[in-house]
């Protein structure tokens, strides 16, 4: 994780300083009272408004910096919850990102205007109280705001801010699992990855422009994971499929698939990564390969940077999709891993039996596990270095409570010591993991759909 911006301990405080300055500066820059306008919201603009929420939303809401671009502007995360500043067993971690590549635009402002929907509504809307009180959510408004700022005359097709001020895409900047990718890592790749390290995230989505689609990982891949078949699928595909799918039904244009000229045409709104175009050093694949995050990309708008004027459509357009997706942080099962006192227990791998990751998902330190399925009988299969595995039958139900996975709690019957548990050596090293891997795969066996393939390669991701 080498390279200048690398988020840590100093960049937090260093965040927090200046969360603190702004409040003194800009606070005064947006009445309590305001609503957001639909306009563009440069650095200066978007953080006096994040100022402004935070300040008078301080019971629900963190504002902090997880670093600097290269050009030295924070890279600024709003949290929202009801403990928004640290996080609490049994509470899923989500997150958005948005304008990573600085010239697709209407991501960033769709999250500003989600957040004043969300903390003007605590309380007074069921929905949203819930959401609250059950997740904590956060929102990375500009992941490229060098790039963002760069822009000086907006382009529906291609603008020179797509990139960060190091001409580097921020997109194929992350370690692959399939090829080498020995790009120079940049600052703000750097601080992404070392905000995942930092939190438990479960359910994150990635915001970008050029297209209107949902599209789903794997972006790259090799015949174990089902290229030969021009896809690549995760253990995981029906849930990618399903959560693709909520964001992409709820959105009435989306949904059609066909609603840009001169774009490929993508069945009920959704694709696989790979089978859209292979990509190299994507942050989704990263998330879920290395981080425990099930992330998918959307593509929310054939032009990249639309006019202005056109914002409140988008907003309306993707505000019931953007809610929906947030709520699928709650499927599946969860609960804490325990040893025969009562104590968690972390880097326990707990997966499902048959459904297994090349980075084994394990127990953070609260002994805590989030597996996303869908309603279904599954075995889960817990394992602790030294021991055999565990296993346990766990079903979960057609109609689960809405705010809440199915919760189990887990105490392993070994008997002996088993106050620590060693992290696995070596880690999971972030290199090509699936090069060797034999071309068979669950995840290749032909699924529920059939994809189209690109004959050229199309910058949107």
């Amino acid at each position: 994780m080498s390279g200048p911006g690398a988020a840590g301990g100093g960049a937090h405080r260093a965040g927090s300083m200046q969360v603190a300055r702004l409040c003194l500066c800009l606070g005064l820059l947006l009445p309590a009272a305001a609503a957001l306008e639909f306009a563009y919201h440069h650095q200066e603009q978007m953080e006096a408004f994040l100022t402004a929420v935070a300040r008078n939303y301080s019971s629900i809401t963190r504002l902090h910096s997880i670093g600097k671009s290269v050009q030295g502007r924070n890279l600024w995360v709003l949290v929202v919850g009801r403990f928004p500043k640290e996080h609490r067993v049994g509470i899923p971690e989500f997150k958005y990102v948005a304008n990573m590549h600085g010239d697709e635009t209407v991501g960033r402002e769709l999250l500003l205007h989600l957040i004043e929907h969300l903390v003007t509504r605590d309380g007074k809307d069921l929905e949203i109280t819930n959401l609250i009180n059950s997740t904590r959510m956060h929102f990375m408004p500009s992941m490229n705001p060098d790039g963002f700022e760069a822009v000086r005359k907006p382009d529906c097709f291609y603008s020179n801010g797509r990139e960060n001020s190091n001409h580097y895409d921020l997109n194929r900047n992350f370690p692959d699992a399939f090829e080498p990718n020995d790009v120079s890592r940049q600052p703000e790749a750097a601080a992404v990855m070392a905000w995942l390290e930092a939190e438990t995230f479960v359910l994150s989505a990635n915001l970008h422009g050029g297209a209107l689609v949902a599209s789903y990982p794997f972006d790259n891949g090799v015949p174990a994971t089902g290229t030969s078949h021009s896809r690549s699928l995760t253990p995981d595909d029906d849930v990618f499929q399903h959560l693709a799918h909520v964001y992409a039904s709820r959105n009435p244009t989306m949904k059609k698939g066909d609603q840009c000229k001169d774009k490929m045409d993508f069945p009920n709104g959704i694709t696989n990564g790979y089978a859209w175009y292979p990509l190299r050093g994507g942050m989704q694949d990263y998330n879920y390969i290395w981080e425990q995050c099930f992330e998918i990309t959307l593509e929310l708008s054939c032009c990249k940077y639309p006019h202005e004027e056109k914002l409140p459509f988008f907003w309306n357009k993707n505000k019931a999709s953007l809610i929906e997706y947030i709520k699928q942080v709650h499927l599946g099962v969860k609960g804490q891993v325990f040893d025969q006192n009562g104590n968690p227990l972390p880097n326990v791998i707990v997966e499902v039996q048959d459904r297994k990751h090349i980075c084994p998902y394990k127990t953070n330190r609260l002994g805590e596990y989030y597996l996303l399925l869908l309603p279904g009988s599954y075995v889960l299969n817990v394992t602790v270095p030294g021991h055999d595995p565990y296993l346990t039958k766990v079903v979960i139900p057609e109609k689960s409570e809405k705010f809440s996975a199915l919760k189990k709690d887990i105490l392993l019957p070994f008997r002996g010591q088993l106050d620590s548990i060693p992290v696995s050596t070596p880690l999971c090293p972030k290199i090509p993991l699936y090069r060797n891997l034999p071309s068979h795969s669950a995840a290749t066996k032909p699924g529920l759909f059939i994809f189209l393939v690109t004959a050229f390669h199309i910058f949107v991701k």
